[in-house]
């Protein structure tokens, strides 16, 4: 195919070639060679490349911190211990000669530098700076004989390195952590053939994905066709969801490869016995607004006391800067509008400077400094307390906060989500993450030395953490199970998990390999996406596969009514008797007789009994995109009249795509496609010249050469290129004309 191609003018070098997980290649295009691989009969389709980032944040020697906060990792079997079991790490260089993970190194494979082994970079531009994410990691998945009895989650599972991210130049001429998406995709064809011989025997049972590609949960693109196919080769995917909080109703913040259909997302759960409190005093003058102890949010507690004036926040800020450069907060304790307690919202306030947070009611459970290093007291004030604050602060009179030195406390979000957890449906309409796992202060490697010569430590927060816990997890269960296949693990980690009293049976539940390893009954989809509805009546489905992975016969009831609302359920089968080994497929109809709010989504879920068995629920959803809003913007050519040129091409820029919502919690609507059709001036077709696929929302720009579909040469004379914007969801495409004539 390279060579047919070359021989029509668009010579390709590919950079990364895949072989194993999907039949592929990346490379960089220009604006021929991109529209000549596009029409190839050979091409299904021609994707973006994104970059992909570490999805958790250190606190680097704060293990004492930590111990006070005594965070649990619920993921742990008695009498195994992860031995025989490879996890791949797709990650970040790593410290080959920390002693906590030392032991548990296989020899590392490096993408971004082949003669490197995957070991922990510096910083080129600062060399005290190395690489950590992997260090840290790795640690919880499988560190040993740590200080006070610290341990990761299997101990004698073997970590197979495979460096995807690190040190690299960005765009303000600096460098930066980060990987590509074609970089990771080569780590995962790694993990399944680890020696590049073809045989994929000795593939990792497990592969951690530590990095996250920001939003882009889709279902059907690189990443998730790799994750299918490391499925089918055994190995499972474990990735987080991401660390961007909760978005709207339908399609929002999952992070990919999060949104792939087989792989395992994990979004992240507080388990700390105890977190941060400190005596708080609010008032002005002699009025006294608040006095007592409150919780506090943030991973790091500040340690002494403080006292600062407060002022207002604005609703919808974006910059706490002015336009010389000044911090309008510095030095100040900042009182959020009512709504803005988000990661986002208090990150934006810290990064500028304020001393302290002051948030319109309880502090949500976690971490909501989850990206700051430095002790910023986080405090929820009574939303009455908070508005008679606002109403004195209007008619300019000061307010006060003062803070004491933070202790440590009972924690009254134990086994709640964290609110920095991305969560919500992929963009194929399913419901992610699948799974919650420890995500806050979790003890771990870091790399290099203290200055007395002994290893470092950190407590690390995020959907990364997470999923390394999980891994961990998921390494126990496949010691403990080796008659599991990767699709079995993950539904056996899935079903198993634990769900506290009065939480949303259709939420995802927290990991209990302790349960999961008692499983006989298996559904290959741990979640259904049942579609999109756009209108009352609509008639959806999907199909649900169940296996029996004992060793006797199964007697199984299915109920579509045991959760949810605003759906009406029918399967094709209700009752199943199943053989050991045996399958058997389950048709799922939906009918939707009134719509919700738009954009809106409804869910439930179908419960399965097994008889003499652990039942469990096959959460689904049904999402109800906003239809009626435009998905192009600023459609321009930058010349109207032109020679044709493939040197000096017109640029055609277009803003594809949408983001709705609020800054606080964002509604995306991507694209399944981008078309660039050529026709003539009347309207008739002459061919597409590009298509793009999984377009996330953003500015995009394409080369108008003067050839047509074919890259043939335009004779002079009008015509006009046509934009095609199809969303996800299935929802009616948008098109924008623009003219312009060849000289």
């Amino acid at each position: 195919m390279l060579k047919r191609l070359a021989l029509e003018g668009a010579p390709i070098t590919p950079e990364e070639s895949y072989v194993r997980v999907l039949n592929g290649f990346s490379a960089s295009l220009d604006a021929r060679s991109m529209g000549v691989l596009a029409r190839d009969r050979d091409v299904a389709g021609v994707f973006a490349v994104h970059a992909a980032y570490p999805a958790t944040v250190s606190q680097s020697d704060a293990v004492a911190l930590a111990t006070q906060a005594e965070t649990e990792t619920g993921a742990s079997l008695p009498g195994f211990d992860g031995r025989g079991v490879v996890v791949a790490l797709l990650d970040t260089g790593i410290d080959v000669s920390h002693p906590f993970i030392q032991p548990r190194l296989l020899p590392g494979i490096d993408i971004l530098d082949p003669t490197a082994g995957a070991v922990a970079a510096a910083n080129p531009l600062a060399p005290d700076q190395f690489e950590a994410h992997a260090t840290e990691l790795a640690g919880l998945v499988a560190g040993a004989d740590g200080p006070n009895g610290l341990h990761g989650v299997a101990p004698a599972a073997s970590i197979l390195p495979i460096r995807v991210a690190g040190w690299q130049p960005d765009a303000t001429g600096g460098v930066a952590i980060y990987g590509r998406s074609d970089q990771l995709l080569a780590g995962i064809e790694a993990s399944v053939d680890p020696d590049r011989n073809g045989d994929a025997h000795d593939a990792a049972r497990i592969a951690l994905v530590g990095v996250v590609e920001p939003d882009a949960a889709f279902a059907d693109g690189p990443l998730a066709l790799a994750c299918a196919g490391a499925s089918i080769l055994d190995t499972l995917v474990v990735a987080p969801a991401g660390n961007d909080g909760a978005a709207g109703p339908t399609f929002g913040t999952i992070s990919g490869p999060g949104g792939a259909p087989a792989a395992l997302t994990v979004g992240s759960v507080d388990r700390r016995l105890r977190s941060p409190a400190a005596h708080v005093f609010l008032g002005s003058g002699l009025e006294v607004l608040l006095t007592g102890e409150q919780q506090l949010g943030g991973t790091t507690p500040p340690s002494g006391t403080q006292t600062v004036d407060v002022i207002s926040g604005y609703p919808g800020r974006l910059s706490y800067f002015d336009r010389h450069g000044f911090s309008a907060v510095a030095g100040k304790a900042v009182l959020l509008p009512p709504g803005m307690t988000s990661r986002i919202g208090v990150q934006r306030v810290v990064a500028a400077g304020a001393a302290a947070v002051l948030i319109d009611g309880a502090v949500p459970p976690g971490a909501l400094g989850i990206e700051q290093s430095v002790a910023v007291p986080v405090v929820g004030v009574p939303s009455d307390a908070a508005a008679r604050a606002r109403e004195l602060l209007a008619a300019g009179r000061p307010v006060a906060l003062s803070v004491g030195a933070a202790s440590f406390r009972p924690n009254s979000g134990y086994g709640t989500a964290a609110p920095f957890t991305s969560s919500g449906l992929a963009f194929d309409g399913r419901p992610k993450p699948e799974l919650l796992a420890s995500g806050v202060d979790l003890e771990t490697s870091d790399p290099g030395l203290r200055e007395d010569g002994s290893p470092r430590y950190a407590t690390v927060s995020g959907s990364s953490a997470s999923a390394a816990i999980a891994a961990g997890a998921a390494a126990l269960l496949a010691q403990a199970r080796p008659d599991l296949d990767a699709a079995a693990l993950k539904a056996a980690l899935v079903q198993g998990s634990d769900r506290a009293p009065g939480v949303d049976r259709g939420a995802p539940g927290i990991v209990d390999v302790a349960t999961a390893v008692s499983t006989e009954l298996v559904a290959d989809s741990s979640t259904l996406a049942l579609g999109s509805a756009f209108g009352e009546g609509a008639q959806l489905g999907a199909v649900l596969t169940l296996r029996n992975v004992s060793r006797r016969w199964l007697d199984i009831t299915l109920d579509p009514a045991a959760a949810g609302s605003g759906a009406e359920l029918t399967l094709t089968e209700t009752h199943v008797v199943l053989a050991p080994g045996t399958d058997a497929v389950v048709g799922v109809l939906a009918t939707v007789p009134t719509l919700p709010a738009i954009p809106g989504v409804l869910t439930g879920a179908i419960r399965v009994i097994p008889q003499f068995s652990r039942a469990f629920r096959v959460p689904w959803a049904i999402a109800v995109p906003v239809l009626r809003r435009p998905l192009l913007a600023r459609v321009r050519l930058s010349q109207t009249t032109f020679v044709p040129s493939d040197v000096n091409p017109a640029i055609l820029d277009v803003s594809a795509g949408r983001v709705d919502g609020t800054i606080e919690q964002p509604q995306l609507l991507p694209l399944t496609t981008l078309d660039i059709e050529l026709l003539r001036v009347d309207g008739r077709p002459l061919g597409t010249l590009v298509t793009l696929r999984d377009v996330l929302p953003g500015r995009y720009r394409f080369g108008i050469t003067g050839r047509d579909a074919k890259g043939r040469l335009l004779r002079p004379g009008s015509y006009q290129v046509r934009v095609v914007a199809t969303p996800v969801g299935g929802g009616p495409p948008g098109s924008v004309d623009v003219p312009f004539r060849i000289r």
